[in-house]
């Protein structure tokens, strides 16, 4: 008899316990929209990996470890219906945004319909879709302003007057469309100089090295001064020059590499900078503001800074030459970017 009663004793403190343990947790899961301290999942989808967006990714990542975030990346490889189906991939597995870089402006119309039903924010980054209505915010670059900032810089070096060629990007890209109205607006204001020819190297070394040779052939020494919307083509056209013994004023934009140090040996008479890392990451600093239903602006504008022989030791340090020490401090620049509104800035304050 006194066995079962100890028996009975047993049960019921097991039993007290049981239910107790039970109670505690309860008030951890109740239906209040707890995550349980999940990560933040943010989904990205790229034209391709290009050095401009791999960049971007270095830089991504370093704001990504800095608050908890996972990044889910992918690259379209200039794909539209691959960037489609990453898309949908995405919504379907419920990320708390999608961080995009379009392969074509006009796209994605029935994927930014379904991430806008499932309640999943899509933000534009470096280019943006021509349906604006259902992006929920964008971080893109002043091209316009580049365009006249790289004309401005051709115009000071040959002093307002000159013979100039042309190298745009793909005909009819929105960089093109906004660099082209750049130089424009500049060259409005310099009546003595003359665009000889004007053509695409679609952003490409290679082909800007072909077309600047013809543009030689054709008018020889006539030419004081080549304006490439890119780095890579300026770069062509450098290439170009040398093989045929010229020597005249090159500029470009992006700020890659070798376009600094086409800067730094005097073979570019400047460019702009587009910093992947910076731009990449403010994305998803802005990602981060609309997830945590923090205020945000609709449109971020990335203006470039531009890139002469005084100052651009200090862009191939952020650039190039000391990268890892540039990342650590990225998520805290980032921060302050976005409180003072100059989202292009590379100094900590």
């Amino acid at each position: 008899m006194a066995g079962r009663k100890s028996w009975l004793v047993v049960l019921v403190l097991v039993l007290a316990l049981t239910l107790g343990l039970v109670g505690c947790g309860g008030d951890d899961t109740s239906g209040d929209g707890d995550t349980g301290g999940e990560k933040i999942r943010v989904g990205v989808t790229v034209y391709n990996m290009s050095s401009f967006i791999t960049q971007g990714q270095e830089g991504m990542q370093s704001f990504a470890d800095a608050n908890d975030i996972e990044l889910l990346w992918n690259s379209a490889n200039n794909d539209v219906a691959t960037q489609a189906s990453q898309m949908e991939s995405l919504i379907n597995q419920g990320v708390d945004a999608i961080i995009i870089v379009p392969v074509q402006a006009d796209s994605l119309q029935p994927q930014l319909e379904a991430a806008q039903e499932a309640g999943i924010p899509v933000l534009a980054v470096n280019t943006t879709l021509s349906d604006e209505e259902l992006i929920t915010a964008a971080v893109l670059p002043d091209d316009v302003a580049a365009g006249a900032q790289e004309m401005q810089m051709m115009a000071d070096e040959l002093g307002g007057k000159g013979n100039i060629v042309i190298l745009q990007g793909p005909l009819g890209s929105s960089p093109e469309l906004d660099r082209s109205e750049g130089n424009e607006q500049i060259l409005a204001e310099y009546p003595d100089m003359e665009v000889l020819a004007m053509d695409t190297a679609n952003w490409a070394r290679e082909e800007a090295v072909n077309k600047v040779k013809n543009w030689i052939s054709s008018f020889g020494d006539d030419i004081d001064g080549i304006v490439a919307q890119n780095d890579d083509m300026g770069l062509g056209a450098v290439q170009a020059l040398k093989e045929a013994g010229i020597s005249v004023p090159v500029v470009g934009i992006d700020g890659i590499e070798d376009g600094l140090r086409a800067v730094e040996s005097g073979d570019f008479i400047g460019s702009s900078l587009q910093h992947g890392r910076v731009e990449l990451a403010t994305g998803l600093a802005v990602a981060l503001k609309v997830i945590n239903g923090e205020p945000y602006e609709k449109n971020y504008v990335y203006v470039m800074p531009p890139i002469t022989a005084d100052n651009v030791d200090q862009f191939i340090k952020n650039v190039v030459t000391e990268t890892d020490a540039f990342l650590e401090t990225l998520p805290e620049l980032i921060a302050q970017n976005l409180e003072t509104g100059d989202i292009a800035n590379e100094e900590l304050q």
